[in-house]
């Protein structure tokens, strides 16, 4: 399963002209914007540059900003970590929101994940219901959360125990094997294997020490002394 990307696959011709153009500081597109983020919200992509566009709009037009908008551009930045969409979006929010309760709690998710403390991402998310209620607008979060966190593993592992992966990803059972097996990973006697890529392949370190003939004389002269 691949990592959510920030950029679509696809992006709509209106939607190119308005983030390349003035036109994306125009107050009356900010309606087609958030029409593309409920888009997003659907299809599970995620365009950081248009919901970009939307955060800056309210920032020129406070005036326009919704509430729920807002909640779903940072829950789509959620699932694309560790992309550094979601401290972007919150560079553009203004203090009053920053502090808000939906807010301080999606940057709790973000900070368990960032840590990578991914049990207790989980513990947080399934404790409070509230999270569910943040997050349900967003078809597919979850699924994109397991998605990274499975990157996240398979860059630093070869291999790991089956009950600290299923802690990682909140999955067991046949849900857990599953989800193996569709990553290309093998378990037995209770240890997932991942095979070998660029990023977990233990490579050797050469040291080598350059010194010029000069530095040589000095020292051996030293020596002799």
């Amino acid at each position: 399963m691949a990592r959510v990307s920030n950029t679509p696959a696809t992006r709509p011709n209106v939607i190119q002209s308005l983030i390349d153009g003035v036109d994306r500081y125009n107050p009356d597109n900010v309606s087609i914007l958030e029409d593309y983020l409920a888009t997003q919200c659907t299809n599970r992509e995620c365009d950081a540059m248009a919901n970009f566009a939307i955060l800056k709009l309210y920032q020129f037009n406070t005036h326009l900003t919704n509430d729920q908008v807002v909640n779903n551009i940072l829950v789509k930045a959620l699932t694309t970590l560790p992309e550094p969409d979601f401290n972007l979006c919150l560079y553009l929010l203004n203090e009053n929101m920053v502090g808000e309760e939906p807010v301080v709690r999606l940057v709790a998710l973000q900070d368990l994940i960032e840590q990578a403390r991914y049990a207790d991402f989980w513990k947080l998310y399934e404790g409070d219901d509230i999270y569910k209620e943040l997050t349900a607008e967003v078809l597919g979060f979850e699924d994109a959360i397991r998605a990274n966190i499975a990157n996240a593993v398979a860059m630093t592992f070869q291999s790991i125990e089956s009950a600290n992966l299923k802690a990682y990803l909140n999955l067991d059972g046949q849900k857990f094997s599953d989800f193996v097996k569709a990553q290309g990973w093998t378990e037995a006697n209770g240890v997932v294997s991942i095979p070998v890529n660029k990023d977990n392949e233990a490579k050797t370190t050469v040291l080598t020490e350059n010194i010029k003939f000069e530095q040589l004389t000095k020292i051996i002269g030293h020596s002799n002394e």
